[in-house]
């Protein structure tokens, strides 16, 4: 039965001038995770990216952990990059909520306190629950719908393959995924994606029968005696 291992990209430079590719932490866990499928004997057939940064720099790591950069180069036959599994414009969407009033300034306050990430959370929750209620459609390139979907489409293509398939994304299309495969509400989903741990990886099966999720926010290699590789943003 083809199983897909969605894995969520190591940590990202939260407060660089480009977010989008990963911090120290974030490629030491990507080696890390492709140390644990190598004990594991977990061998990707192919390779599924999604086309940010940050994507393509965890499956670099994890795959030259594993030994398999040759056999899965970028461009490559085994090796594929698919935008459907990009994560959304959280730029775009704190945008539109900051440009209520008042808003942006108090956002600012708040990250000029003692723990900016906490107070930065805080806003981007706020921000995100605005995006998926539907109400403010016109204000977003992409709705949250329209994510969903795209999501769902990706979804579709990586379980029509055979073995095992690596698919390197972010926490908002493994989120879009469980809400799919869960059944969850859009609240439900968005709260799922706030626990999702850098490099971990959520298990889906493809049968018969069709798509389901066996696993979620798999990060027990690094828990334990590895805890201090741990993060969530």
């Amino acid at each position: 039965m083809p199983a897909l291992y969605l894995i969520r990209h190591g940590q990202a430079s939260f407060g660089a001038e480009d977010y989008d590719q990963l911090s120290d932490l974030g490629q030491r866990q990507s080696r890390h995770l492709g140390d644990h499928f190598a004990e594991q004997g977990i061998i990707p057939s192919a390779v599924i990216c999604g086309g940010m940064k940050r994507h393509r720099q965890t499956a670099e790591q994890c795959l030259a952990a594993m030994g398999l950069s040759e056999t899965f180069q970028q461009g490559g036959e085994h090796f594929v990059l698919d935008s459907d599994w990009d994560e959304y414009d959280h730029l775009q969407i704190l945008e539109a909520y900051t440009s209520l009033p008042g808003v942006g300034e108090k956002m600012v306050q708040d990250m000029a306190g003692e723990n900016p990430k906490v107070g930065f959370q805080n806003h981007f929750s706020l921000a995100m629950q605005r995006w998926c209620e539907g109400e403010h459609d016109h204000e977003y390139r992409e709705t949250w719908s329209v994510f969903c979907d795209r999501v769902e489409r990706g979804l579709q293509a990586a379980a029509s393959g055979n073995g095992n398939v690596f698919v390197f994304t972010s926490g908002g299309a493994i989120s879009a995924v469980s809400r799919k495969l869960l059944a969850l509400n859009n609240v439900k989903a968005l709260s799922l994606s706030w626990t999702l741990a850098n490099a971990a990886y959520s298990k889906v099966l493809a049968g018969k029968s069709g798509v389901v999720m066996a696993s979620m926010n798999e990060h027990s290699h690094i828990d334990g005696k590895h805890r201090a590789l741990l993060s969530y943003r």
